[in-house]
């Protein structure tokens, strides 16, 4: 009996060898494969990065652009006539002043303001939200 047993493995064994074989010969094929298909790729990876670098160039830009505009220098403007001295943090808090106490108006509906210095008068001319037009002394 024994006899029979190393046959039957023997020839299992036997078998066996030949689907290994093609098991191995199959994997080679996949990995040719996906290799071959890495390589035609490459390619059209290359040209995608390409056509991506003008667009990331102009965000760049636009981040660039946009953090040198917050480091500008500070203005401040003040005008001197007569004695008195006015900057334009104060014009423009007199005219929400006039906006918010004079006319009566709410301070969030304060969205804009020109201011049009006369020292020659002692008048400032202004223009809240582009439509209201009045004048205060200095």
């Amino acid at each position: 009996m024994k006899e029979t047993k190393k046959t039957t493995k023997t020839t299992a064994k036997a078998k066996s060898e030949p689907v290994r074989e093609t098991v191995k010969a199959e994997a080679t094929k996949v990995e040719n494969a996906v290799k071959s298909a890495a390589e035609k790729a490459k390619p059209a990876v290359k040209a995608a990065a390409e056509k991506a670098k003008p667009v990331v160039k102009a965000a760049k830009e636009k981040v660039e652009k946009a953090v040198s505009a917050k480091k500008t220098a500070a203005e401040k403007i003040t005008v001197q006539f007569g004695g008195k001295s006015y900057s334009t943090d104060e014009l423009v808090k007199i005219a929400k002043d006039v906006w918010k106490y004079d006319l009566e108006k709410d301070e969030n509906d304060f969205k804009s303001v020109e201011l049009f210095v006369k020292p020659e008068e002692s008048m400032v001319y202004y223009v809240i939200n582009e439509d209201v037009l009045g004048s205060f002394a200095i």
